[in-house]
C-alpha cells in the first residue's frame, strides 16, 4: 500500500521549508522592528469563541469533539483566538499591545476539486487597544514595509471603511439589505437593477457600486450621497488617513468604499493587499478594523479597539518564485567531521561539537559510514560542503577545503 496524506493536507520537504523560512525570517525581522511581540495562541479553539465574532462560516471549519462533546474547531483565522488570548489571560496590561503571529490555520473548503487544500499558513500582526488616525496609518506602513523588506514591488492596496459602507446600506429596506450588500459586494449591476427599489435608492445602490478608484473623486461621490454627521465625521477622517499615506508615497491606493468583507467583525477601515504579476492580480493579504471583537470575549464586556493584518504565505511564495529571491537549494553544511579509524570515534565527535559552539550558526556532519576516502569527498563535493576535518584518533585535525 502507498501511504498519501490526508485529503487537502500536504507536505512540505526540506527546500520548500527553506523557502517559506526565508519569508517568514523577513517578516520577523519587520515586526521585531516595529516593537511587535509574537503571540502562539492553541491551534484548536472551542467552537462558541470561533463564532462570536463571525469570523467565518461555521460550515467551513474542521469540526472535532473531546471526551467531554465539547464542540471544537481547528482555527480558521487568528485574530479571533488572540482577541480572546488577551481579554482573558493578559489581564492588566498596559495598552497599546503589539502582536504579531506565524501559524497555520484550517478551512474546509466545499468545492467540487479533489484534495482542495485546506492547510494554509499565515503571517500577521494585531494591534490592541487603541484606534485613531495613527493607529491605523501605522498598520498600513507595516503592511508596506513587509512587502519592502521581502522585495516586491508591483502591487497596490485597496481601502474601504466598514463603518461608512454599512451605515450607506441603511437607507436600504430591512428585508432587501442583505441583496443589496451582497450585490455591490460581488460588483452585481444586474441584481441591484432588478431589485424592487425606489428610483432614488437604485441610484444610490449604482453610486456605491462606483465608489472605486481615485481616493479624491470617490470621496467626492460619497459625500453627495446626504450623508450625517456621523457619516462624514468618518468620511473626513478617512481622507485625513489617506492624506497621511500619500504624503509619504510610499505604495497606490485605490479608495473602495464598496470593499464589503465576508468577516463581519470589521467596523472601520478595510483593506486587501493585491499583487499583479505577470498580468495575474493575487490577493496578498488583507485586515482592518474590529473595536468590538475584544468585547465579545471581555469578562464584562468592554471594548478594547483592535486594527490588524494578515499575510497568505502561500500567495506570497507564488509571487516570489518569479524574482529568484527564494533559496533554490537547501543550506550545504560547512564541515564534514570524518573519523579516520574506529578509534578516533570519540575524537571526532568531540571535534564536531566543538565546531558547533562556535559564535556563528555552523552546520556540522559526521560522517557515518565505512567509505574510502575518494568516496568521501565525492560525497562531501555532491553536497556542497565547504571542509572536511580527518580526525585521528589523539584528536588532532587535517583540514581539507573541498573543490567543486
Amino acid at each position: 500500500m502507498v501511504y498519501q496524506p490526508a485529503a487537502g493536507a500536504r507536505d512540505l520537504l526540506p527546500l520548500d521549508v527553506a523557502q517559506k523560512r526565508w519569508i517568514e525570517d523577513k517578516l520577523q525581522q519587520v515586526f521585531h522592528r516595529w516593537g511587535y511581540h509574537r503571540i502562539i495562541t492553541s491551534t484548536l479553539e472551542r467552537m462558541d469563541a470561533l463564532m462570536a465574532g463571525e469570523a467565518i462560516q461555521r460550515q467551513m471549519v474542521i469540526q472535532l469533539q473531546n471526551s467531554e462533546d465539547e464542540e471544537l474547531g481547528l482555527r480558521p483565522e487568528l485574530t479571533a483566538s488572540i482577541a480572546r488570548a488577551v481579554v482573558t489571560r493578559m489581564e492588566n496590561l498596559r495598552y497599546p499591545q503589539r502582536l504579531y503571529y506565524n501559524a497555520n490555520v484550517f478551512r474546509r473548503i466545499w468545492e467540487n476539486r479533489h484534495n482542495r487544500q485546506q492547510e494554509f499558513y499565515q503571517a500577521g500582526v494585531e494591534l490592541l487597544g487603541v484606534g485613531g488616525l495613527l493607529a491605523n496609518a501605522e498598520v498600513l506602513l507595516l503592511v508596506g514595509n513587509c512587502l519592502a523588506a521581502l522585495g516586491l514591488q508591483d502591487w497596490h492596496l485597496i481601502l474601504g471603511e466598514a463603518g461608512i459602507t454599512r451605515s450607506l446600506l441603511n437607507a436600504f429596506p430591512v428585508n432587501l439589505r442583505a441583496k443589496v450588500r451582497s450585490a455591490i459586494a460581488h460588483l452585481d449591476r444586474i441584481t441591484i437593477d432588478t431589485l424592487p427599489l425606489t428610483d432614488e435608492l437604485r441610484e444610490r445602490a449604482r453610486i456605491m457600486l462606483d465608489l472605486r478608484g481615485n481616493s479624491a473623486d470617490v470621496l467626492q461621490k460619497v459625500s453627495s450621497l446626504g450623508l450625517d454627521a456621523e457619516q462624514q465625521e468618518a468620511v473626513n477622517n478617512l481622507k485625513s488617513l489617506v492624506e497621511l499615506l500619500e504624503s509619504e508615497g510610499k505604495f497606490p491606493i485605490v479608495l473602495d468604499l464598496s470593499l464589503i468583507q465576508t468577516i463581519d467583525y470589521y467596523t472601520g477601515i478595510v483593506f486587501e493587499i493585491v499583487s499583479r504579476s505577470q498580468s495575474q492580480a493575487r490577493v496578498l493579504g488583507r485586515g482592518g478594523r474590529y473595536d468590538q471583537l475584544l468585547g465579545l470575549y471581555h469578562p464584562q464586556g468592554e471594548n478594547i479597539p483592535g486594527i490588524g493584518f494578515v499575510l497568505n504565505i502561500e500567495d506570497l511564495y507564488q509571487v516570489l518564485l518569479s524574482t529568484q529571491q527564494l533559496p533554490q537549494e537547501t543550506p550545504a553544511s560547512d564541515w564534514l567531521v570524518v573519523p579516520e579509524k574506529p578509534t578516533a570515534n570519540g575524537a571526532a565527535f568531540a571535534y564536531a561539537q566543538k565546531l558547533r559552539e562556535s559564535a556563528a550558526l555552523v552546520r556540522v556532519e559526521i560522517d557515518l559510514g565505512n567509505q574510502d576516502a575518494a568516496a568521501i569527498k565525492q560525497y562531501a563535493r555532491d553536497r556542497n560542503i565547504a571542509q572536511i576535518a580527518w580526525i585521528k584518533a589523539d584528536g588532532s585535525p587535517i583540514i581539507e577545503k573541498v573543490g567543486q
